[in-house]
């Protein structure tokens, strides 16, 4: 199925970028943490092997979800709200932990990219009406 990028809601595209965005965002960081475990000792080589493995994850994810999405394949909506959801306790526990100036910025993307992956123009377009 081809899709008019014309045609897509702005809801959508602005939900696909900011997955992608995310997506970077965490490759980033999965690449730092390739580069500290293979330039640091690791006192638990298999749990940071994990830890790396699972933001390698994350990243691969919410890239595949945006492709998805702009695409129109209904199935990846939930899993990518799942995800945007996630931000939430991670977000809180910052705040708490003295990093409200990252845990803050953190619920309000994952509050807003719901919204936009379950606004009426989206949800239309993904067939769900």
């Amino acid at each position: 199925m081809t899709t008019d990028p014309d045609l897509t809601p702005v809801t959508l595209r602005w939900a696909v970028r900011l997955l992608w965005g995310q997506a970077v965002a965490v490759g980033l960081v999965a690449a730092w943490l390739v580069f500290a475990n293979l330039t640091t000792e690791a006192t638990d080589l298999t749990s940071a092997l994990m830890v790396t493995a699972f933001a390698v994850g994350v990243a691969v994810a919410l890239w595949a979800l945006g492709n998805a999405l702009l695409r129109r394949r209904a199935g990846a909506r939930a899993p990518a709200i799942v995800l945007q959801l996630m931000l939430l306790p991670i977000g809180w526990f910052m705040i708490q932990g003295g990093l409200g100036w990252l845990g803050v910025p953190l619920i309000a993307l994952g509050i807003g990219v719901t919204w936009l992956l379950v606004s009426p123009p989206t949800t239309r377009a993904l067939g769900f009406e």
